[in-house]
């Protein structure tokens, strides 16, 4: 019987590394700019226009608010509440929160459960990224796989309310909730006419509003997965209404005896991904609806497919490309992609 290998990606929300480096695309002249903290990670949005700054200033207000409603630090947040309430009762949450878990339980159906925010018990025993990382006993690994699985958790729409289904789940909305904020932000753009401008959070989840301050698309330089150097990149994407989301192996991971562990898990084995891949960049034309959700999601499924399989779903999905970036220093790129990404480092050979 052929063996179905079913992976998990999931960045954890609040600890979310870097992982795409904008590169000097700051505007000369009109430009209000705003770089400041939430969700625990370092952020940038930048706005054109004579109402920049209100733009700048309710979008900055708006990621406090989805902060508060998805942190798992936050006991008071919607995430903690329907974690505390496991296999015990459901809870009713605000309409962003429902948004999303309906989307992953979507995308979970679509890649067979590669996708599954079900994933926080795991999270939590690994704590990678934490000053308590450690690699846990396959015992205790074992006995966490049971609280895994997004066809336990039930969703009411009608009332905005949510329950999982044992005591012990916990959900982490981490690979999601930055992505869902990316599209909060350009709602709030697009309110106040701003026509161009960059909306990076974290710089894993980026979004470029038309061009830059040079009249340019704006340019993004992806990490090389293997060099501590902040300027190293293993190549350029320029967007223009275009989302962008890069997830990798070298972002939150330690290394014991001679082993990497990443903080991208699978839920069916407990351990972190182990299939070749070391990065993974989405990109998504801004008229697709909610993109910058779609790729955060996307990039932390196509890591867990691997090269072939996660390429192949990109191309059944119109107006998305990615590249997948393995530990032999191959790149592969959806249809159409290779001509997308400029100054390919040295170290990096297409694969196709």
């Amino acid at each position: 019987m052929k063996k179905k290998v079913y992976i998990i990606a999931v960045c954890i929300l609040f600890i979310v590394p870097i992982s795409a480096y904008l590169i000097n695309n700051r505007a000369s002249k009109q430009v209000y700019e705003q770089s400041f903290i939430s969700m625990d990670t370092p952020m940038q949005l930048s706005a054109y226009g004579p109402k920049a700054k209100n733009a700048v200033d309710e979008s900055q207000k708006r990621l406090q608010e989805l902060n508060n409603m998805a942190s798992t630090k936050i006991d008071t947040s919607d995430v903690s509440k329907i974690n505390n309430a496991a296999g015990k009762n459901y809870v009713k949450v605000h309409p962003e929160i429902i948004k999303m878990l309906v989307a992953s339980q979507r995308y979970s159906k679509i890649s067979n459960g590669v996708w599954d925010i079900t994933v926080g018990p795991l999270v939590n025993l690994w704590g990678i990224g934490t000053d308590t990382e450690k690699k846990p006993t396959d015992v205790s690994i074992k006995s966490k796989l049971p609280l895994v699985g997004y066809n336990k958790v039930s969703i009411n729409e009608k009332d905005n309310s949510v329950m999982l289904m044992q005591p012990g789940m916990a959900i982490d909305l981490g690979g999601i909730a930055k992505g869902f904020a990316a599209d909060e932000v350009d709602k709030i753009y697009k309110k106040y006419d701003i026509k161009n401008g960059l909306i990076s959070l974290g710089q894993s989840s980026i979004y470029g509003v038309g061009k830059n301050g040079k009249g340019s698309p704006w340019s993004v330089g992806i990490k090389h997965p293997r060099s501590d150097e902040s300027d190293n990149y293993l190549g350029i994407i320029r967007i223009t209404n275009q989302g962008i989301s890069t997830s990798g192996d070298y972002q939150r991971y330690f290394i014991q005896n001679g082993k990497r562990y990443h903080h991208i898990l699978s839920p069916f084995t407990g351990y972190p991904v182990d299939n070749g891949v070391m990065s993974v960049t989405v990109v998504i034309d801004g008229s697709v609806p909610d993109n910058g959700m779609l790729a955060d999601i996307l990039s932390l499924t196509v890591f867990g497919l691997g090269p072939e399989k996660g390429i192949n779903l990109i191309n059944s999905m119109p107006k998305v490309s990615c590249i997948v970036t393995t530990t032999n220093y191959k790149v592969y790129t959806s249809s159409g992609y290779k001509d997308k990404i400029s100054d390919l480092n040295k170290d990096f050979k297409f694969a196709n």
